[in-house]
């Protein structure tokens, strides 16, 4: 047992305050100033740093700019370029094109072609097939003949009116010297035709002219072309 007898409390009154800890030291004013400076040193080299940053910007902006002019004054050179060829090439194929023109003589009889833009030596002239008309030549002087086809074309107009005009289409092959190279050019011309009658002589055949129809040289086109158009037989 503790016979130690209780120690009694101690009045409010008596107990004193927790000391109040001393206030600190002023800033040593060296201290102070240094770490001014440094906060004014970080301070103004981050703002070199943004101006640098935005210096960077400025220039890579300027150079893309630079290489967008640059990059569109070739593109539109090179498109003036390639338009100047096309145009070249497209005057150089138009001067190597053959138009072929005809007057008629011998009372219609005779085609004489010529192409005043070239001296046309020779033209072999393809008839359709289903005609039944074989293919035929002209040279030194170009011409279409009435006879080459008239009895295939009085046959497949007969039984009708004696007055008839009609166009057969004929794929003709010209060849011409520009220079020293020889060079050909193929089309569907349309030899325009008319019929009339005479007093106990049955129909006359004459040839009027031709015109252009396409430039191809192709038969099956011919062949499609005359297979569209061509007379059909009265019943």
């Amino acid at each position: 047992m503790n016979d130690e007898p209780p120690v009694p409390p101690v009045p409010e009154s008596e107990i004193l305050p927790d000391p109040v800890p001393p206030p600190p030291p002023p800033p040593d004013p060296v201290i102070q100033s240094a770490a001014q400076q440094a906060v004014d040193r970080a301070e103004a080299a981050a703002t070199r740093r943004r101006w640098v940053t935005l210096a960077e910007v400025v220039g890579v902006a300027g150079l893309l700019i630079a290489a967008l002019s640059l990059w569109m004054s070739w593109s539109d050179r090179r498109a003036d370029e390639q338009e100047k060829k096309a145009e070249k090439a497209s005057e150089s194929k138009a001067r190597t094109l053959v138009l072929l023109t005809a007057t008629p003589e011998r009372g219609g009889s005779r085609l004489a072609l010529k192409d005043d833009a070239h001296p046309i030596q020779s033209i072999d002239v393809r008839f359709p097939t289903a005609l039944g008309v074989s293919n035929q030549s002209s040279v030194l002087e170009p011409h279409i003949q009435a006879d080459w086809f008239s009895a295939a074309i009085l046959a497949a107009t007969d039984g009708g009116p004696d007055a008839v005009e009609g166009r057969l289409p004929v794929l003709i092959t010209s060849s011409y010297w520009d220079a020293d190279k020889q060079r050909t050019d193929s089309a569907i011309y349309d030899v325009i035709w008319e019929t009339h009658g005479r007093i106990a002589r049955g129909r006359a055949f004459n040839l009027k002219g031709i015109i252009l129809r396409e430039r191809t040289s192709q038969p099956a086109r011919l062949e499609a072309l005359w297979a569209r158009e061509k007379p059909k037989q009265a019943k």
